[in-house]
């Protein structure tokens, strides 16, 4: 490979360490093109399966600040760059290398932080993204319908008293005018002076 091919070469992988949510490592000696093709259908359009040279892919990924790779750079080499869900490309990985033993998952960049290939495979058992944000709008609404019913509770037993109230009115409609069921005035007993203006007057 010419300098100016090895320096974009270089470039591009730089740019896909940078650019991308995970990164996983394979060795994919004895797989035919074909089963290749089939792996990057695998792995969803997100995620871009590249075989790369490893004198190169150490010097993008020293260029990068990434070290997950270091001693991993050995064998023909290629590497999934996540641009995506990385549980989805994860799945598609570990799915892919038990119908396939030849492809062998060797390490992992998440979010800059180094993974062992049981990792990998701890990650892939995880529910991708889309099923946790289904579970989650799930659990949102069946929290807003807790608290739909919680509001409605009050106002449908003030509803009933509301009513309650007015078939009481209509029954006796002086309750309205503060007729029945309001408390007499007490009586006002004579004073002291009224007893003796009438006792005098006898």
């Amino acid at each position: 490979m010419a300098r100016p091919d090895k320096a974009a070469a270089v470039a591009e992988l730089t740019e896909d360490f940078r650019s991308s949510n995970a990164a996983v490592l394979t060795e994919y000696r004895g797989l035919t093109v074909a089963q290749l093709k089939e792996l990057r259908r695998s792995l969803g359009a997100e995620t871009t399966y590249a075989v790369v040279k490893n004198t190169l892919t150490r010097i993008a990924a020293r260029e990068a600040g990434v070290t997950a790779f270091d001693g991993l750079l050995q064998g023909p080499s290629a590497i999934a760059f996540v641009k995506g869900d990385p549980v989805e490309a994860a799945k598609g990985l570990r799915d892919f290398s038990r119908a396939h033993p030849l492809l062998v998952i060797k390490g992992g960049l998440l979010e800059g932080k180094s993974l062992t290939p049981e990792e990998i495979r701890t990650l892939a058992d995880l529910e991708s993204r889309e099923v946790l944000l289904a579970k989650l709008a799930g659990a949102m609404k069946a929290s807003l319908q807790t608290a739909v019913s919680l509001f409605a509770a009050p106002l449908a037993q003030t509803a009933r008293v509301i009513e309650a109230l007015r078939a009481k009115a209509e029954a006796d409609p002086s309750i309205l005018a503060g007729g029945a069921g309001t408390p007499a005035a007490a009586a006002v007993e004579p004073s002291d002076d009224a007893v003796i203006e009438q006792t005098t007057e006898a």
